[in-house]
């Protein structure tokens, strides 16, 4: 991905693709057709961790954003990484409609030296447990530790490894 290039993508309150831009497209290798109204896991990687999108789903759920290192997978099966934004999406009165997700090329040195190592962790966590719910707790259990012993939130802990 260059660094001028933006994927962008909006979802229903479900997670369903409502919109993506041509970078999406040029990236995950499908056509518009295959993707509207489809969940936007479409493109989830086996590779990343599920504690990890149980965060994401919990921040934005909740009403707040989280910006977040990716392993995304395309239909061809290559896979890419990005650095995720991804934001409530508002009505007029303020209640969430659905998810607004901005993504740019990831930090090399930040991906291979910090992130790759940790979701590598969370991945030997979760298929070392006894079952998925198992899996989910121990995985957040490890996060929250990281997070804790560094005093920092998780989307501090993204920017202090630096973007």
């Amino acid at each position: 991905m260059a660094q001028d290039e933006l994927i962008v993508t909006k979802t229903d309150l479900d997670g369903k693709i409502r919109y993506a831009n041509r970078t999406f497209y040029k990236f995950a290798d499908y056509e518009p057709v295959e993707c509207i109204g489809v969940q936007h896991n479409i493109i989830r990687h086996p590779e990343m961790p599920r504690t990890v999108f149980k965060l994401l789903w919990d921040t934005i759920k909740s009403g707040e954003e989280i910006f977040a290192y990716v392993n995304n997978r395309s239909k061809n099966g290559d896979y890419y990484w990005v650095f995720a934004h991804i934001t409530p999406s508002r009505s007029a009165d303020g209640s969430i409609i659905g998810y607004h997700s901005n993504r740019r090329a990831p930090n090399r040195n930040v991906l291979h030296n910090h992130i790759q190592p940790l979701y590598t962790q969370l991945l030997d966590i979760e298929r070392n447990s006894t079952s998925p719910k198992d899996a989910l707790a121990a995985g957040e259990t490890h996060i929250h530790d990281l997070l804790k012993s560094k005093g920092m939130s998780f989307n501090e802990f993204m920017f202090a490894l630096g973007v």
